[in-house]
């Protein structure tokens, strides 16, 4: 029986050589096609790809699919950070765009993720009609595809028009002006040449680590987490850098290091941007962010008297906010955002370079700056965790989400929101989040303190509340 292929919270992923195969490739990509016939001429898709194993063969494979399917290919022919992929559909006009990664997924996987016509990624009725199609395909379907050696596809150079762009919504100058040293980690992935090439012409002092290509992304996953970025601390120390700023591996995602080799967890990333572009854009539209992302998102949306939106976890969400001009800025803690008049997609280059203008522009570290943010809007402590549960507990966990619980360790419910999983807002306006993984037993657990000390107290209820 064919493998079931069913497009997550951003697209399809799996096991190299395992379920992700060659059959199951062209199966997707068919599926693609079919939905791609359904909407208004031209036909036309970028396909692009990370840096990953086999992904040029991947590359070529889907385009003659496509080909044969009457839909037009045009190929990025190396590996490209997804969001300039996601500026390239809008460019081009093209009706969307097939990007081979598993982003921040371990090196044995890879992905596909598909993004419509407005460069954002696919939402759940447009993926729902794209499994349908390969469903219909059948258990073994003979698919056309174009057998010329060597087919002469379109292809397009990505990088230098999303350059351009960020040059426009980026300060640049004042990070040159302000002489901060930047150490940039791409993870070895698909932001390689990008972050440090627009700094570097602007003038401002980049030293790289991680800067060549390796399939396996250094024997881990390329994920910019503090675990992982030891070597972009160590060349930090030695230049005397201000700012670490890193990418993973199809550069969706961010990761930042103060000054000092401290990391600052995206959460508050997103929070001190947003207080930023407010300040410095004058943008008042509104911010978004997921269901499970800090509150002091929440805090400064009061504070700054603007709309706030709490979205189901997925960027897509985001993204039609973005599209929509409803945000500023919109962010997940899982390490994404975007900005207002930029792509409906997760974008960790732009958020680096952000941060660089920010402690440019303000003179202060981000540690600094996050104590300020404290004191205009309260303290905010989020942290998350994984359970791992045997499939039984899982199930039995499943059934206890249904109901609302009104006290969480002896301490009082208050509100019980149900915008993705179950979130618990408690009396100090502390909160607990519940979110089952849709492809293995396990749940995942957002917590937020309201100060330091309850850090762990908190953390132990959410604990003691999924395993007993």
């Amino acid at each position: 029986m064919a493998t079931p292929i069913k497009f997550g919270t951003s697209g399809w992923r799996s096991i190299v050589a395992d379920e992700f195969t060659i059959a199951n490739i062209r199966r997707a990509v068919a599926g693609i096609a079919a939905y791609v016939k359904t909407q208004p001429e031209p036909h036309r898709v970028l396909v692009g790809r990370d840096p990953r194993f086999l992904g040029e063969a991947f590359v070529d494979e889907a385009a003659r699919i496509l080909a044969a399917a009457g839909v037009t290919p045009i190929v990025i022919p190396h590996a490209a950070p997804t969001p300039a992929i996601a500026y390239a559909v809008r460019q081009l006009k093209t009706s969307g765009s097939i990007n081979f990664t598993a982003s921040h997924n371990p090196p044995e996987y890879n992905g596909i993720k598909f993004s419509t016509h407005d460069g954002a990624p696919a939402l759940p009725t447009v993926t729902s009609q794209i499994e349908a199609a390969i469903m219909a395909l059948g258990d073994n379907p003979t698919i056309p595809r174009l057998n010329t050696p060597e087919p002469n596809f379109e292809t397009v150079d990505v990088k230098d028009d999303y350059l351009k762009r960020l040059a426009e919504l980026v300060d640049l100058k004042a990070i040159a002006d302000a002489g901060i040293k930047v150490v940039f980690d791409p993870f070895w992935g698909a932001a390689r040449g990008y972050s440090c090439h627009i700094l570097r012409g602007a003038g401002v002092t980049v030293e790289t680590v991680h800067d060549y290509r390796d399939v396996l992304f250094g024997g881990h996953a390329p994920e910019p987490d503090d675990h992982l970025l030891g070597d972009a601390k160590a060349k930090m120390k030695e230049i005397g850098a201000s700012l670490v700023i890193a990418t993973d591996g199809d550069a969706d995602r961010f990761g930042i290091v103060d000054s000092d080799g401290t990391f600052l967890q995206p959460n508050y990333i997103i929070a001190l941007l947003f207080d930023y572009l407010v300040e410095t854009r004058g943008w008042r539209n509104g911010v978004a962010k997921s269901v499970a992302t800090t509150n002091l998102i929440n805090a400064l949306a009061d504070y700054h008297k603007v709309p706030l939106y709490e979205t189901p976890v997925g960027f897509k969400y985001i993204g039609e906010l973005i599209l929509a001009d409803k945000i500023a800025i919109g962010g997940e803690e899982s390490a994404g955002l975007t900005i207002r008049d930029h792509v409906p997609e997760k974008d960790g280059v732009i958020a680096g370079l952000l941060v660089a203008e920010m402690v440019a522009r303000r003179g202060k570290t981000l540690g600094q700056q996050l104590k300020e943010l404290f004191v205009k809007v309260g303290s905010f402590y989020p942290v998350r965790e994984n359970f791992h549960l045997t499939v039984e507990a899982k199930a039995k966990f499943t059934e206890k989400l249904k109901a609302d619980p009104t006290e969480l360790s002896g301490r009082k419910v208050t509100t019980v929101v149900r915008t993705d999983g179950l979130k618990l807002v408690l009396e100090d306006g502390s909160w607990v989040c519940y979110r089952l993984s849709g492809t293995e037993p396990v749940v995942r657990a957002y917590t937020e303190s309201r100060n330091e000390a309850d850090m762990a107290a908190l953390s132990a209820a959410a604990k003691d509340f999924v395993l007993s």
